[in-house]
């Protein structure tokens, strides 16, 4: 399988203030496996430890940290003559041996020629607290579940892989709507790496459903094996709960749904204890989003999520057709697998803390906040094509950001402030100033009745602004031309094809959100008797070729 870490495994073999390097992560997200994947592919031969195996090897670091004598007994016990300037040594369940953890210290002061991967899970709640930390003698790496980029890698051959990495905005919308359909199997399927590797063999969503229930069950065993004993139900109630608190249109985690009357001072230690073991990602809120944002954050007000958007989906037993098939049934648990999957995408990629914001009153929230560089990004999450942006107008207002996104499953676009991104794109969020799309103004639309909601902006396009016409568009343009037209015959008529919501967002609406036509009765939108006719601008755009 590929795996992006292992680009980042290259520059650790090949930098020259290379130390000992700790992968860390969840059990399951695949550390074994990449460690041997690198020493096969990048070295002559590979010395692997699995301290839960060897009681011998346990023993090998307690009565000192005498290097040669350690290099003779991996020796010893793993049949492999260690070349230094050849020979990859590989550490597995280190936290199984504390001192072994230690003498990475030692490795890297007395004898830094030697190529040493360790790895261990639940690294931060299973070492002994008496056990001396070799802090600043060592590298990490932090090893997430699969991103949808990897995802594409291992299970599409038809290069929509290449097609992400181009980071091209133009080329993205050719091929908007495979990505989508890749994006909605991801949601099934998830990014641990046993899951994906049965579905590629097997092309077997249940047998792959299975398979999470396992690594699922897995964890809960987990809990009862490395946690405190006093706290296991606690941290059991905990990671029932969140299921249940991520379906709530307020996702703030509640105490009270963990068990009534329960207090925070009642599950800080366990939740503590869930996100240590990466098992749980938590995003506190933030007061005011200020540079630095972990100035501002709130750490009694948070929401919690749980590694794996497939786990997630297999803990409410979601099922494929309903994640597949753009199923109504699902509501706001619908907003809670989309923020899961954008949060899991962050996490893995940018590798930044992420943070949210509501206001005071709680009539505006915003999903996400990072900050890169020194810009702090606002970003409200849609789980499909609404491109409503109420959240983000009142944020915008108030804290006079000039740059927000918001990530749906509609295609590429941006005005001014607000940069849509298709979700199977996120990972091309950047700074303003990297971004030089020119583009003209934004004006909002507040509605009487709602003034959080906003409908989406007509576009003003300048000179600079980029059309993107398809064929079929080209045909309304033309049938436009003389007079406006209802929806029906524009469908119908015109295109031949059936007057559906599905049609008219493919080819009528990308028309009106890029100003090329417009409603006839525009302060009453759903007329009997609307029409769309050419804005000037559209008008103007027959005197030479769309592109």
């Amino acid at each position: 399988m590929k795996r992006n870490a292992l680009h980042e495994l290259e520059i650790w073999k090949n930098s020259t203030r290379r130390k000992p390097l700790i992968i860390k992560g969840a059990r399951q997200v695949g550390k074994t496996w990449i460690m041997k994947e690198f020493g096969k592919t990048h070295y002559q031969q590979v010395a692997y430890i699995n301290f839960e195996q060897s009681e011998i090897l346990k023993t090998t670091f307690v009565t000192d940290f005498n290097i040669q004598r350690i290099i003779r007994v991996l020796q010893i016990e793993t049949g492999i003559q260690i070349d230094p300037t050849n020979t990859l040594i590989l550490f597995d369940e280190i936290q199984e041996a504390p001192k072994g953890i230690t003498a990475l210290k030692y490795f890297y002061e007395n004898a830094p020629e030697y190529h040493i991967i360790a790895a261990g899970s639940l690294l931060g709640v299973t070492i002994h607290p008496n056990t001396s930390f070799p802090v600043g003698k060592v590298d990490f790496l932090d090893l997430y579940p699969m991103d949808f980029d990897e995802f594409l890698q291992n299970t599409n051959p038809n290069g929509l892989h290449e097609v992400l990495q181009q980071k091209d905005k133009e080329l993205l919308t050719i091929y908007h709507e495979r990505l989508v359909e890749q994006l909605r199997l991801y949601y099934y399927l998830g990014g641990m790496p046993e899951v994906i590797a049965s579905y590629i063999e097997n092309n077997n969503l249940e047998q792959a459903r299975e398979i999470q229930k396992r690594i699922l069950s897995g964890y809960e065993q987990d809990f009862s094996k490395h946690a405190p004993i006093e706290i296991v139900p606690r941290i059991r109630l905990v990671w029932n709960a969140i299921l249940k608190q991520l379906s709530k249109e307020n996702k703030k985690f509640i105490y009270n749904t963990v068990r009534p009357g329960a207090r925070a001072k009642d599950f800080e230690t366990a939740i503590n204890w869930l996100a240590d073991t990466g098992l749980i990602y938590k995003v506190n809120r933030v007061e005011s989003p200020k540079y630095p944002l972990i100035a501002y954050a709130d750490l009694d007000v948070f929401k919690l999520f749980i590694l794996d958007i497939g786990l997630l989906g297999a803990m409410g037993d979601l099922s494929s057709k309903t994640l597949l098939n753009k199923n109504k049934i699902l509501t706001e648990f619908k907003g809670a697998l989309t923020e899961q999957y954008v949060l899991q995408s962050l996490n893995s990629n940018k590798k930044i803390r992420t943070y949210y914001w509501s206001s005071d009153s709680g009539t505006a929230e915003i999903d996400f906040l990072i900050q890169l560089e020194d810009q702090i990004i606002p970003i409200e999450v849609k789980a499909e094509e609404n491109l409503q942006a109420k959240s983000l107008k009142v944020f915008v207002e108030k804290f006079k950001a000039t740059h927000a996104v918001r990530t749906s499953m509609s295609p590429y676009r941006i005005v001014d402030w607000l940069e849509n991104i298709p979700l199977y794109a996120i990972n091309l969020i950047e700074t303003k100033e990297s971004n030089q799309v020119k583009v003209t103004k934004l004006t909002y639309n507040s509605r009487e009745d709602n003034p959080f909601i906003v409908n989406e902006p007509k576009l003003n396009y300048n000179q600079y602004a980029k059309i993107q016409i398809t064929e079929e568009q080209q045909k309304i343009i033309n049938y436009l031309k003389n007079k406006s037209k209802k929806r029906k015959d524009i469908l119908e008529d015109c295109l031949k094809i059936s007057n559906q919501t599905k049609n008219f967002k493919h080819h009528i609406e990308p028309l009106i959100e890029q100003g090329i036509i417009e409603l006839t009765i525009k302060d009453k939108p759903k007329s009997q008797n609307q029409q769309y006719q050419l804005t000037a601008f559209g008008k103007n755009q027959l005197k030479q070729p769309l592109t």
